[in-house]
Protein backbone atom coordinates (compact mmCIF):
# COMPACT_ATOMS: atom_id res chain seq x y z
CA UNK A 1 0.00 0.00 0.00
CA UNK A 2 1.24 3.47 -0.89
CA UNK A 3 1.72 5.90 1.98
CA UNK A 4 1.67 9.62 2.67
CA UNK A 5 3.38 11.52 5.45
CA UNK A 6 1.75 13.76 8.06
CA UNK A 7 3.72 15.31 10.90
CA UNK A 8 6.45 12.70 10.41
CA UNK A 9 4.03 9.75 10.54
CA UNK A 10 3.19 7.43 7.66
CA UNK A 11 -0.41 6.54 6.85
CA UNK A 12 -2.01 4.50 4.06
CA UNK A 13 -5.11 6.13 2.54
CA UNK A 14 -7.55 3.65 1.05
CA UNK A 15 -8.49 6.12 -1.70
CA UNK A 16 -8.31 9.68 -2.96
CA UNK A 17 -11.64 11.44 -3.48
CA UNK A 18 -11.35 14.14 -6.15
CA UNK A 19 -13.58 17.06 -7.07
CA UNK A 20 -13.76 18.24 -10.66
CA UNK A 21 -14.89 21.60 -12.02
CA UNK A 22 -14.72 23.43 -8.68
CA UNK A 23 -13.15 26.68 -9.97
CA UNK A 24 -15.00 28.84 -12.50
CA UNK A 25 -11.96 29.97 -14.48
CA UNK A 26 -10.70 26.39 -14.87
CA UNK A 27 -14.14 25.33 -16.13
CA UNK A 28 -13.87 28.04 -18.79
CA UNK A 29 -10.27 27.01 -19.54
CA UNK A 30 -11.39 23.51 -20.59
CA UNK A 31 -14.67 24.67 -22.21
CA UNK A 32 -16.76 22.71 -19.72
CA UNK A 33 -20.17 23.55 -18.29
CA UNK A 34 -20.63 24.70 -14.70
CA UNK A 35 -21.98 21.59 -12.90
CA UNK A 36 -25.30 21.58 -11.06
CA UNK A 37 -23.68 19.50 -8.31
CA UNK A 38 -20.13 18.59 -7.36
CA UNK A 39 -18.30 16.37 -9.88
CA UNK A 40 -16.82 13.52 -7.83
CA UNK A 41 -14.41 10.79 -8.89
CA UNK A 42 -12.00 8.47 -7.06
CA UNK A 43 -8.36 7.47 -7.45
CA UNK A 44 -7.18 4.20 -5.82
CA UNK A 45 -4.31 3.83 -3.37
CA UNK A 46 -2.09 2.73 -6.27
CA UNK A 47 -2.37 6.26 -7.71
CA UNK A 48 -0.61 7.80 -4.68
CA UNK A 49 3.00 8.90 -5.12
CA UNK A 50 5.54 11.48 -4.04
CA UNK A 51 7.31 11.37 -7.42
CA UNK A 52 6.27 13.43 -10.45
CA UNK A 53 6.55 11.68 -13.80
CA UNK A 54 6.23 12.89 -17.37
CA UNK A 55 5.33 10.68 -20.32
CA UNK A 56 6.71 10.93 -23.87
CA UNK A 57 3.91 8.81 -25.34
CA UNK A 58 0.83 10.24 -23.61
CA UNK A 59 0.94 13.88 -22.55
CA UNK A 60 0.33 14.27 -18.83
CA UNK A 61 -1.29 17.44 -17.48
CA UNK A 62 -0.75 18.71 -13.92
CA UNK A 63 -3.60 20.06 -11.80
CA UNK A 64 -2.47 21.46 -8.44
CA UNK A 65 -5.00 21.23 -5.61
CA UNK A 66 -5.45 21.98 -1.92
CA UNK A 67 -5.79 18.51 -0.40
CA UNK A 68 -7.01 17.26 2.97
CA UNK A 69 -6.69 14.16 5.12
CA UNK A 70 -10.08 13.08 6.45
CA UNK A 71 -10.52 11.42 9.86
CA UNK A 72 -13.95 10.65 11.31
CA UNK A 73 -15.50 12.71 8.49
CA UNK A 74 -13.52 15.77 9.56
CA UNK A 75 -10.43 17.49 8.18
CA UNK A 76 -7.31 16.60 10.16
CA UNK A 77 -4.47 17.57 7.81
CA UNK A 78 -3.68 19.66 4.75
CA UNK A 79 -1.20 19.26 1.91
CA UNK A 80 -0.71 20.05 -1.74
CA UNK A 81 -1.57 17.51 -4.41
CA UNK A 82 -1.09 17.18 -8.15
CA UNK A 83 -3.96 15.46 -9.93
CA UNK A 84 -2.20 14.12 -13.02
CA UNK A 85 -4.39 13.67 -16.06
CA UNK A 86 -3.97 12.09 -19.48
CA UNK A 87 -5.86 14.95 -21.14
CA UNK A 88 -6.08 13.43 -24.61
CA UNK A 89 -7.46 10.19 -23.19
CA UNK A 90 -9.90 12.11 -20.99
CA UNK A 91 -11.22 14.15 -23.93
CA UNK A 92 -11.92 10.98 -25.93
CA UNK A 93 -13.68 9.35 -22.98
CA UNK A 94 -15.79 12.45 -22.32
CA UNK A 95 -16.82 12.65 -25.98
CA UNK A 96 -17.99 9.02 -25.80
CA UNK A 97 -19.77 9.49 -22.48
CA UNK A 98 -17.43 6.99 -20.79
CA UNK A 99 -15.87 7.01 -17.29
CA UNK A 100 -12.54 8.78 -16.70
CA UNK A 101 -10.54 6.09 -14.89
CA UNK A 102 -8.09 5.48 -17.76
CA UNK A 103 -7.27 9.21 -17.76
CA UNK A 104 -7.38 9.93 -14.04
CA UNK A 105 -6.82 6.80 -11.93
CA UNK A 106 -3.61 5.39 -13.41
CA UNK A 107 -0.67 4.49 -11.16
CA UNK A 108 1.23 7.48 -9.69
CA UNK A 109 -1.44 9.95 -10.86
CA UNK A 110 -1.93 11.54 -7.41
CA UNK A 111 1.31 13.20 -6.28
CA UNK A 112 1.38 14.68 -2.78
CA UNK A 113 3.56 16.87 -0.61
CA UNK A 114 3.99 15.91 3.02
CA UNK A 115 0.86 16.88 4.98
CA UNK A 116 0.69 18.96 8.15
CA UNK A 117 -1.89 18.86 10.90
CA UNK A 118 -4.52 21.57 10.46
CA UNK A 119 -5.48 23.52 13.55
CA UNK A 120 -6.73 26.80 12.01
CA UNK A 121 -9.68 27.57 9.77
CA UNK A 122 -9.92 26.10 6.28
CA UNK A 123 -11.41 29.42 5.19
CA UNK A 124 -7.97 31.09 5.31
CA UNK A 125 -6.19 28.49 3.16
CA UNK A 126 -4.66 29.20 -0.23
CA UNK A 127 -2.30 27.46 -2.64
CA UNK A 128 0.33 28.48 -5.17
CA UNK A 129 2.11 26.41 -7.82
CA UNK A 130 5.29 27.62 -9.51
CA UNK A 131 7.00 25.85 -12.43
CA UNK A 132 10.65 26.71 -12.99
CA UNK A 133 10.13 29.59 -10.51
CA UNK A 134 7.26 31.09 -12.54
CA UNK A 135 3.84 31.41 -10.79
CA UNK A 136 1.37 29.23 -12.69
CA UNK A 137 -1.63 28.40 -10.48
CA UNK A 138 -3.31 30.04 -7.49
CA UNK A 139 -6.29 28.79 -5.50
CA UNK A 140 -8.03 29.82 -2.33
CA UNK A 141 -11.04 28.78 -0.26
CA UNK A 142 -12.98 31.80 -1.50
CA UNK A 143 -12.60 30.77 -5.16
CA UNK A 144 -14.06 27.27 -4.64
CA UNK A 145 -17.61 26.73 -5.90
CA UNK A 146 -18.10 23.87 -3.43
CA UNK A 147 -16.41 24.35 -0.05
CA UNK A 148 -14.62 21.48 1.75
CA UNK A 149 -17.26 20.95 4.44
CA UNK A 150 -20.02 20.85 1.81
CA UNK A 151 -18.01 18.34 -0.23
CA UNK A 152 -17.43 16.03 2.75
CA UNK A 153 -21.15 16.06 3.54
CA UNK A 154 -22.14 15.31 -0.07
CA UNK A 155 -19.58 12.53 -0.53
CA UNK A 156 -20.59 10.96 2.80
CA UNK A 157 -24.21 10.81 1.63
CA UNK A 158 -23.32 7.92 -0.69
CA UNK A 159 -19.72 6.81 0.03
CA UNK A 160 -17.78 6.51 3.27
CA UNK A 161 -14.44 8.15 3.96
CA UNK A 162 -12.10 5.72 5.69
CA UNK A 163 -9.83 7.36 8.24
CA UNK A 164 -6.75 8.65 6.45
CA UNK A 165 -8.42 9.06 3.07
CA UNK A 166 -7.51 12.13 1.02
CA UNK A 167 -9.85 14.76 -0.42
CA UNK A 168 -8.60 16.81 -3.39
CA UNK A 169 -10.71 19.95 -3.74
CA UNK A 170 -10.27 20.85 -7.41
CA UNK A 171 -7.83 22.85 -9.51
CA UNK A 172 -7.81 26.50 -10.60
CA UNK A 173 -6.93 27.72 -14.10
CA UNK A 174 -3.38 27.32 -15.35
CA UNK A 175 -3.17 23.57 -16.00
CA UNK A 176 -0.65 22.33 -18.55
CA UNK A 177 1.77 19.64 -19.65
CA UNK A 178 4.37 18.03 -17.36
CA UNK A 179 7.74 18.25 -19.15
CA UNK A 180 10.71 16.16 -18.06
CA UNK A 181 13.10 18.25 -16.00
CA UNK A 182 10.54 20.89 -15.01
CA UNK A 183 10.82 21.96 -11.38
CA UNK A 184 7.45 22.23 -9.61
CA UNK A 185 7.23 24.16 -6.34
CA UNK A 186 3.97 23.94 -4.41
CA UNK A 187 3.01 26.12 -1.45
CA UNK A 188 0.13 26.09 1.01
CA UNK A 189 -0.63 29.22 3.03
CA UNK A 190 -2.88 29.84 6.01
CA UNK A 191 -3.51 33.55 5.83
CA UNK A 192 -0.04 35.06 5.36
CA UNK A 193 1.73 32.11 6.98
CA UNK A 194 3.50 29.53 4.81
CA UNK A 195 2.45 26.06 6.04
CA UNK A 196 4.02 23.88 3.34
CA UNK A 197 6.58 24.29 0.61
CA UNK A 198 7.54 21.28 -1.48
CA UNK A 199 9.45 20.73 -4.70
CA UNK A 200 9.27 18.02 -7.35
CA UNK A 201 11.45 17.60 -10.42
CA UNK A 202 9.55 15.88 -13.23
CA UNK A 203 11.23 12.62 -14.19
Amino acid sequence: MNQISIAGKKICPSKVVCIGRNFVEHIKELNNEVPEQAVIFVKPNSAISDQLQSNDHELIHYEAEISFIIDNDKISGVGLGLDLTKRGVQSKLKNQGLPWERAKAFDKSAVFSPFVELSGSVETLSMQLLINEKPIQYASYDLMIYKPIEIIKEVSSFMSFCNGDILMTGTPQGVGIVHQGDIFTGKIFQGDDLLIETTWTAE
